[in-house]
């Protein structure tokens, strides 16, 4: 278990899932926060396919409730938050939060160690941020097994953080894997700050290319994601957004008939 206590941030209930009613410059704040204190958290990144796999896994729902800052990455999240009031509630996704840790290593000079990917993802992502930030301090990097660590891998990846000494753990993988490795791993590996970015590893070494703004404002990245991988994401979103939508609009009318029988 994490060694951390959770600011008192608010917190919006999407179907079970206790996501911080927060934006971009608190999520920053709160983790420069953290990385000050020499606590340990893990930073979970959560949109409608987090909370929909959450659904069918208890324990998925605990790893991103127990989080240091579970964040609001896609715009229905942020919707559903400003629905139970708290307006300023704005999206963080998970690239752009992980370029601005990366910028402010200039002046706090933090260590960074990247973990995930397909083979070579994380050198090419390695020499792509070098190249844009020269200053930046990438300590180590990790391709990890399509399946579980062997106890040897395990080792390898304990003895290699320990050598290198990150303050910020950048995890590539797809959820729930990331989740459940950070959940895992927080409190054994030598590292203060562990965050899942998941696609923010393809995104930024140049292997994928982002949405417009338009389309994230909208709450239609998906659908740009989908054009790009239709046979990986087209039975997730299939099974996942009519789902969300019909649990979303009945813990909806839930809420609001008790707030109507407060007042």
């Amino acid at each position: 278990m994490p060694d951390h206590r959770n600011a008192p941030l608010p917190r919006v209930n999407v179907l079970g899932v206790r996501i911080h009613a927060i934006d971009m410059d608190t999520a920053l704040r709160e983790s420069e926060r953290l990385l000050a204190s020499g606590g340990k958290g893990y930073v979970c990144v959560t949109g409608v396919h987090g909370v929909m796999e959450s659904q069918d896994d208890p324990g998925l729902q605990t790893i991103l409730n127990e989080a240091f800052l579970c964040v609001p990455d896609g715009m229905p999240t942020v919707w559903v938050g400003r629905l139970q009031g708290h307006r300023a509630m704005r999206r963080v996704y998970g690239p752009d939060f992980m370029l601005e840790m990366c910028r402010r290593s200039q002046v706090r000079g933090y260590r960074h160690f990247l973990y995930g990917g397909a083979p070579g993802v994380v050198e090419q992502l390695k020499a792509r941020l070098e190249m844009q930030m020269p200053w930046l301090s990438i300590v180590g990097t990790y391709t990890p097994p399509y399946g579980p660590l062997s106890s040897t891998q395990e080792r390898e990846v304990m003895d290699r953080v320990a050598r290198t000494r990150p303050d910020i753990l950048w995890v590539g993988l797809s959820t729930p894997k990331q989740e459940r490795f950070m959940a895992e791993y927080c409190g054994r590996l030598e590292v203060k700050l562990m965050a899942g970015v998941g696609a923010a590893f393809d995104l930024h070494a140049g292997l994928r290319r982002d949405a417009p703004s338009w389309m994230k404002t909208c709450g239609l990245q998906w659908l740009h994601r989908l054009g790009q991988e239709p046979a990986r994401l087209a039975p997730r979103y299939l099974k996942h957004n009519p789902r969300f939508m019909w649990q979303i609009s009945r813990q909806l009318t839930t809420w609001r008939a008790d707030a109507s029988d407060v007042l």
